[in-house]
């Protein structure tokens, strides 16, 4: 591994170890995994590996804690298709800067913070350090094949869009998809598994996978399972201000992980989301 890798893998290890909302697998909430996915990106129900939802069982008290409450409200504040322009309405700026404020006092964002203050990447004053965020995660932008400004990166990558009706981009957030399965908007068809990559576990934290929502496919999807709010929150700014590479290799638990991060005019997130390799043997 690079010394890059290593250093930004202790760093996200110790965001791991201090994410104290994770949920336990199993005990917090249990998933179904079925079948593989077949590989077309066909709606038809040929191509479904999975008879069930995804998720068997989550309990819900976790959703009232306060960075899950508060992210839980920003979720319904989006128009889903790309080319629709997103009308940000003072109530929802309000929420935004509220999440921002619940997650800023998590352990996990703080370390981060720390983190990126040393290597000079973010402003140690923690108002400016929110508008950096709110700059990286919520600043709309127009999205290939729109003129106007219909997406941003918190969209992209936690609550979901479509393109064309037809297909999902982005969408790479794990109560969203609990939500959206329980409101019967989400259809799962089974994980998705390559040559390459170690087969899904029930209770691990990352899966990749297929689904349908609303009109649309996700031919394949990852996501991280069970983990909070504040600690994707925190692992991806890493990732977006400390690396110049799209993808960058990090070790942490059990799991040896690619997290692509790609970045939009260097100044937004445009999506981002991790790739499991390979589970570690401790």
């Amino acid at each position: 591994m690079m010394e890059s890798d290593r250093e930004l893998s202790a760093m996200v290890q110790e965001l791991w170890d201090n994410d104290v909302n994770r949920l336990k697998p199993g005990k917090d909430y249990r998933i179904s995994l079925q079948g593989k996915a077949g590989d077309s990106m066909s709606m038809n129900d040929n191509n479904d590996g999975a008879g069930y939802p995804l998720f068997t069982f989550v309990d819900e008290n976790i959703f009232k804690k306060e960075t899950f409450l508060a992210f839980i409200s920003l979720l319904d504040n989006y128009v889903s298709d790309t080319g629709e322009p997103e009308i940000v309405t003072p109530e929802e700026v309000a929420e935004n800067h509220k999440f921002l404020d619940s997650i800023i006092q998590s352990p996990t964002m703080k370390i981060a913070h720390k983190y990126l203050v040393e290597k000079h990447l973010s402003p140690a004053d923690t108002t400016q350090f929110k508008e950096q965020l709110y700059r990286i995660w919520f600043e709309l932008y127009a999205r290939r094949g729109s003129s106007r400004p219909d997406s941003s990166g918190f969209e992209h990558v936690f609550v979901g869009e479509t393109r064309g009706g037809r297909t999902v981009i982005g969408f790479h957030n794990w109560i969203q998809l609990y939500l959206q399965e329980k409101l019967g908007h989400i259809d799962y068809k089974g994980y998705s598994v390559s040559a390459h990559s170690p087969q899904p576990d029930e209770n691990k934290h990352i899966l990749a996978l297929q689904f349908s929502w609303k009109n649309g496919i996700k031919p394949k999807g990852s996501i991280f399972i069970g983990v909070s709010p504040e600690f994707e929150f925190a692992l991806y700014t890493l990732c977006f201000l400390t690396s110049p590479n799209e993808r960058v290799k990090v070790q942490f638990s059990f799991y040896d992980v690619e997290i692509v991060c790609h970045h939009y005019n260097q100044k937004h997130i445009g999506t981002t989301y991790p790739v499991l390799l390979k589970y570690q043997n401790l």
